[in-house]
């Protein structure tokens, strides 16, 4: 066992319920052993193109850090966007990717996860509109990739990521679909557990779904580190 353990947290990964992972509860635990801690900040930020700008911008945005959503007043290191639909959303990626660069479509879990058919050929999962598109699967199928290749395949940009998937990774452009499950209403965002497709989390405490679906979200909206480009289904949320 190590003399001195190391543990490197990001308090706003918790994204589903019973996941540990604060400074509190680890303090707590060290003190039940008599054990002392130490806190380091680690202030340089390297995804998002070393944005701190975005990095505060979002998680403003998403309600994790105090005063409110604030204005994108833009970055030179990193470019934000807004989809018109996800159409577009994906034609914007679509147009990284074949300039070289990686791209890959994010969505929280808003939609049921289908199998993939005997054939191998994935069904359209997330619907929206006339938009159609498969989750990335567990497998590799129809020439497509499975989970754990899904960020790192070329073939994966067709299927959408969630959390589970993105969670971790990087890729140059990130494209981003916001689902019913959090909207916002007036002046706050609104958490929605009847329209989620995550059984474990919408079960969960109000407040421990407001918590997990805000990470979610936090989640997906830093895994680019060029880029970012937004799309919500709910109009007033958009």
């Amino acid at each position: 066992m190590a003399h001195v353990p190391v543990f490197l947290l990001d308090e706003h990964q918790v994204v589903r319920p019973g996941e540990l992972g604060s400074v509190e509860e680890m303090t707590a635990a060290a003190d039940r052993l008599g054990l002392d801690v130490r806190v380091v900040q680690l202030d340089g930020q390297f995804r998002c193109g070393g944005s701190r700008a975005y990095e505060t911008w979002v998680l403003r945005l998403l309600g994790l850090e105090p005063d409110g959503p604030m204005p994108w007043e833009g970055d030179e290191h990193f470019d934000v966007r807004l989809a018109d639909s996800p159409d577009e959303l994906e034609r914007q990626l679509a147009e990284q990717q074949g300039g070289g660069y990686s791209a890959r479509m994010s969505a929280g879990y808003c939609w049921p996860w289908g199998d993939t058919r005997p054939d191998g050929t994935r069904v359209d999962d997330v619907v929206i509109g006339g938009w159609r598109r498969p989750w990335n699967k567990d497998t590799s199928a129809g020439g497509a990739p499975g989970g754990p290749f899904w960020s790192s395949d070329p073939a994966g940009f067709g299927q959408v990521g969630c959390v589970c998937t993105a969670q971790g990774f990087e890729c140059d452009w990130s494209g981003v679909i916001l689902g019913p499950d959090l909207v916002w209403r007036g002046d706050r965002w609104v958490a929605q557990p009847g329209r989620s497709f995550d059984t474990a989390v919408k079960r969960a405490p109000v407040g421990e779904f407001d918590s997990a679906v805000s990470n979610t979200y936090k989640v997906l909206l830093t895994r680019g580190m060029l880029g970012s480009l937004l799309y919500s289904t709910d109009p007033e949320t958009q």
